[in-house]
């Protein structure tokens, strides 16, 4: 079985080892910005993730907090690995935020959808067209980039190592006909051969469920197979979306999301219904009571 293996995450690995480091060395930013030569906010950036640094950069900071030896040479090496480039790395300017990096080496995704069929679920011409509808800004060029990514994106479930998903949308998702009748009805096609995967469990969350507890909004929780690094919550929205990582965040969203399965149909039963409605599906359902 091939490891998942992604920049972003080894990124996010190393600055959460050096920021321990550091603190439990007791030294200030501010000390190890002046030994490097560099700013402050680049020594911030480095603990939080968010810039890579130089196997030399990592070797002269483990200096200043007193670290050698194996675990040293273990942290230079993930300087090096985090400096490489991920396969998204050629669609990075129709990419926004660090969540594809991150999803790529996650263990797991829980995730509760208002709106949309999510990334991993979604065929060709759905993508398109949901695309092409929330961003009429957009090339014709970047349309096709962004459905390029989403697609490549899938592999993830078909993998030595797939991802488990365990996705709850709600029935709106699948009661607007994205693209039109032939799009969407494939669609909702797609979504019950993709619950027949063992590592895929989906969940239809219905208008008969009244008030819950996802009212606040769409969220994903990705999980990870080393415990050195953080589940992470990702709250979408039209900017790119929000990072939440402290263990109260976590908890609330897993409180949430355990709930919202909780209110869902069974699997099994949703599945019944996805294939229903591919057959006859909520808008023409509607339009007979018209």
């Amino acid at each position: 079985m091939t490891q998942r293996r992604s920049p972003t995450v080894r990124r996010r690995r190393l600055g959460a080892e050096l920021r321990k480091h550091r603190e439990e060395a007791g030294v200030t930013i501010e000390t190890v910005a002046e030994r490097l030569h560099c700013s402050t906010s680049k020594v911030s950036r480095i603990e939080t993730g968010h810039t890579s640094a130089t196997p030399r950069d990592v070797r002269a900071m483990l200096d200043i907090y007193g670290i050698d030896g194996d675990e040293s040479s273990e942290l230079v090496q993930i300087s090096r690995e985090a400096r490489q480039k991920g396969w998204w790395h050629p669609y990075s300017t129709v990419l926004t935020g660090a969540y594809v990096g991150l999803e790529a080496e996650a263990n797991s995704v829980r995730a509760y959808e208002q709106q949309v069929v999510p990334g991993l679920l979604q065929t060709e011409e759905y993508a398109r067209a949901m695309i092409r509808s929330a961003r009429p800004d957009i090339s014709a060029d970047e349309v096709e980039r962004r459905v390029r990514v989403r697609i490549e994106r899938q592999s993830l479930l078909m993998q030595d190592d797939p991802i488990d998903l365990w996705m709850v949308l709600d029935e709106a998702v699948v009661g607007r006909p994205v693209g039109g009748d032939a799009v969407m009805r494939a669609q909702i096609q797609h979504l019950v051969d993709r619950a027949d995967l063992p590592n895929v469990t989906l969940q239809v969350l219905p208008f008969s469920a009244g008030a819950h507890a996802g009212m606040d909004g769409t969220f994903t929780i990705l999980d990870f197979p080393e415990p050195t690094d953080t589940d992470v919550v990702y709250a979408e929205n039209a900017t790119g979306g929000l990072f939440l990582e402290k263990a109260d965040e976590l908890r609330k969203y897993v409180f949430i999301f355990d709930h919202i399965r909780a209110a869902a149909l069974r699997p099994e039963e949703s599945v019944a219904l996805l294939a229903d409605l591919a057959k006859e599906p909520l808008w023409e359902w509607r339009q007979k009571l018209t």
